[in-house]
C-alpha cells in the first residue's frame, strides 16, 4: 500500500489500511489516530496487537468493516524474541521477571527440539492478563483485581515454528499460526518445556492471510498521504 493509493482511497466505500503499529501504542490508539484523520465513524481493526508489539495491523474503513471477521480469520505470522531463564506474570515485558532458572545447560539442539512439540495442533490457555471476556469482564482487569482467573485451553495450529538461540538467553523466532494463537502463552508453555521459564520480550506480525508488513505503511506516512490528498482535493 503506497502513499498514492491511499491518496485515491474512498474511506467511506470501504478501504483495507494496512499499518505499521508503532511500539507503545495500543491497536485502538491507531484506529482512533485513523479515525479523526479521514473524519469517518466507521473504522475498526482486524486483530489486536498489544502494546509491545509493532507490525502489520489491518485497519478496516466504512464499507470495509464487514470484512473485519474475514480478516482476523486469517493465518499469521509473528517474529520476535523469547527470553529464557524467567517468567514474568503477564508473559512479556509489561511485568517484572521472577522465578530466574539456569537455563545455561541448555544446547541449540536441546532448544529446537522442543519446537517439534508445538506445531500441529495443540491445546493453548490464553494469558490470564489478556482481554478475552469471562461472565462480562476483561480478565486483564479481574487479574490486575488479585482475582483468580481459570481460562480453558483453547485448540490452536501452528504450522511452522522456527527458533535461533544463537544469543541466549535470547531466542529468535518465527511462528506460522492460526488465528486465536497467543505468542505470550507460546513463550510461557515453550519456556515449561525446556524446564527453565522463557517470556515474551519483542514481538512483530509480519503477515495476515495474504497481506504482509512489507507493503504497509506507518502512521507518520499515512497522516502525511491524508494531508497530501485534502490539499489536492482543496485545489479543485
Amino acid at each position: 500500500m503506497t502513499t498514492e493509493e491511499i491518496q485515491h482511497f474512498q474511506f467511506e466505500d470501504g478501504a483495507a489500511l494496512l499499518i505499521d503499529k508503532p511500539l507503545d501504542w495500543t491497536s485502538f490508539d491507531a484506529v482512533r489516530k485513523v479515525r479523526n484523520l479521514i473524519k469517518i465513524k466507521k473504522v475498526g481493526h482486524a486483530g489486536t496487537l498489544d502494546p509491545l508489539a509493532s507490525g502489520l495491523l489491518i485497519i478496516c474503513t466504512g464499507k470495509f468493516t464487514k470484512k473485519i471477521n474475514e480478516y482476523m480469520a486469517k493465518e499469521k505470522e509473528y517474529t520476535g524474541t523469547f527470553t529464557l531463564g524467567a517468567v514474568t506474570p503477564t508473559y512479556d515485558l509489561e511485568s517484572e521477571p521472577e522465578n530466574f532458572k539456569p537455563f545455561e545447560h541448555l544446547s541449540p539442539a536441546d532448544i529446537e527440539a522442543v519446537t517439534k512439540k508445538f506445531i500441529g495442533e495443540i491445546d493453548q490457555v490464553p494469558p490470564i492478563h489478556s482481554a478475552i471476556k469471562k461472565d462480562g469482564k476483561r480478565v486483564y482487569e479481574l487479574a490486575r483485581k488479585g482475582i483468580d482467573v481459570k481460562l480453558e485451553p483453547r485448540k490452536i495450529t501452528i504450522s511452522e515454528f522456527e527458533v535461533n538461540p544463537a544469543n541466549l538467553p535470547e531466542v529468535q523466532f518465527r511462528v506460522v499460526c492460526s488465528t486465536g494463537t497467543y505468542i505470550r502463552s507460546l513463550a510461557i508453555d515453550f519456556g515449561e518445556a525446556l524446564g527453565c521459564g522463557a517470556y515474551l520480550s519483542s514481538l512483530c506480525r509480519t503477515r495476515i492471510g495474504e497481506f504482509h508488513l512489507k507493503d504497509a505503511v506507518s502512521i507518520e506516512d499515512f497522516e502525511k498521504a491524508i494531508k497530501e490528498k485534502r490539499r489536492k482535493e482543496s485545489k479543485k
